[in-house]
C-alpha cells in the first residue's frame, strides 16, 4: 500500500482578485515611505537615507526568511550586481528628485518607466515590439516633457532625476526577468538591497559624506533612527506586498495598477508637505498613462497571440 504522505501536496491557486487587491494596497501605500524619505531630505543626503533604507529594508525581508523558514536562493553574481547597482540610481534619484519636487510630480516623471521598459525588452530581450508601441513610447514621452518643462523652470537639472530612476527602474526590470528563472522575488530583492547598500555605502565612506556614521566621529546616536528603521520596515513591508501581488495574477493584468500610485503620491504629498500637482502635471501625467495603458494592452494581445502560435505549433 503507497503511504499517502509520498504524494505531492496539491499547488495552491490563488483568485487574480487577490492579486489586484495586493497590487492596489501596495501602490497606495508606497507613498509613504517616500515621505519619510522626503522629510529625512532636510537632515541627511539622498545618498544616506537611501543607503539606511535599503539596509533595514534588508534587515525586515532577512527577518521574513528566517522567520518563514525560507532559503535564500542566488543567481549569477553579475545579475546580482547589476540589479543592486541599478536599484541604488533608482532610489538615489528619486530621493534626489524628492528634496526640490512634490512626491506626486516626480512620480508622474517616473512613470514613463513601462514606456522605457518597451524600448529596453526590444533592444536587450529580443521581444517583438510593433510601430504602435513604439509610437505610444513617443507620445508618452511627450507627456513627460509637458510635466519637465514648467518644472524645468523651477528646479532644473532635479527634473530630470525622475528619468534617471525610471531608466534604471526599467533596466533593473530587465536583470529581474533574467534572474527570476532560478531565483524567488523575496531572495531577488534582498540581495539587490544589499548590494545596493554596499555600492552606495562605499562611495559614502570614500568621499566621507556619512552623517549618522563615521571613522572620526563614530555612531550618532541622536538622529532619526526610528524614523529610518520605520521606513526601511514600511519598504520591506510594501514589497512583499508587492511580491503577492505577481504571486496571485500575472503581471499584464497587474500591470495597469501600478498608474494607481499618483493617487496615493497626490494624497500623502498634500496632506504632508501642502504640494498639489499644477494643470500641466495632470496633463502630462494623463498623457503618460493613456500611453502607458496603450502599451499594457498591446502586451496582453502579443501575449494571446504568441500562446496561441505555440499552441498550434505543439499540435
Amino acid at each position: 500500500m503507497t503511504s499517502s504522505s509520498s504524494a505531492p501536496a496539491p499547488e495552491k491557486t490563488y483568485s487574480p482578485e487577490s492579486g489586484m487587491a495586493f497590487m492596489i494596497a501596495a501602490v497606495l501605500l508606497v507613498p509613504i515611505s517616500d515621505a519619510m524619505s522626503k522629510s529625512l531630505t532636510g537632515v541627511l543626503s539622498p545618498f544616506e537615507i537611501a543607503f539606511w533604507r535599503f539596509g533595514f529594508q534588508m534587515l525586515v525581508l532577512g527577518l521574513f526568511v528566517v522567520v518563514m523558514r525560507r532559503r535564500l536562493a542566488r543567481g549569477p553574481w553579475h545579475l546580482m550586481v547589476m540589479g543592486g547597482l541599478t536599484m541604488a540610481m533608482v532610489l538615489s534619484s528619486l530621493i534626489g528628485a524628492f528634496v526640490t519636487m512634490p512626491i506626486a510630480t516626480a512620480i508622474a516623471i517616473f512613470f514613463v518607466e513601462p514606456l522605457i521598459l518597451t524600448v529596453l525588452s526590444s533592444l536587450l530581450l529580443g521581444e517583438k515590439t510593433g510601430w504602435r508601441r513604439y509610437a505610444a513610447v513617443v507620445v508618452g514621452l511627450t507627456g513627460a516633457v509637458i510635466v519637465i518643462r514648467p518644472s524645468w523652470d523651477i528646479f532644473g537639472w532635479a527634473s530630470l532625476l525622475p528619468l534617471v530612476a525610471a531608466t534604471g527602474f526599467a533596466s533593473n526590470a530587465i536583470v529581474i526577468r533574467k534572474l527570476s528563472r532560478s531565483m524567488d522575488a523575496i531572495s531577488i530583492q534582498f540581495w539587490f538591497s544589499l548590494i545596493a547598500m554596499a555600492i552606495i555605502g562605499t562611495g559614502l565612506l570614500v568621499f566621507g559624506h556619512f552623517e549618522l556614521i563615521s571613522l572620526s566621529g563614530g555612531f550618532d546616536p541622536q538622529g532619526p533612527w526610528g524614523q529610518l528603521f520605520f521606513m526601511g520596515m514600511w519598504s520591506g513591508f510594501t514589497f512583499f506586498l508587492f511580491a503577492e501581488a505577481f504571486r496571485r495574477a500575472p503581471a499584464s493584468t497587474l500591470a495597469p495598477f501600478q498608474y494607481l500610485e499618483i493617487i496615493g503620491a497626490t494624497i500623502v504629498g498634500y496632506v504632508v508637505f501642502g504640494d498639489f500637482p499644477d494643470l500641466w502635471t495632470w496633463v502630462g501625467t494623463a498623457i503618460i498613462f493613456a500611453s502607458g495603458l496603450y502599451v499594457f494592452q498591446r502586451e496582453r494581445k502579443q501575449g494571446r497571440i504568441d500562446r496561441v502560435e505555440a499552441s498550434g505549433r505543439t499540435e
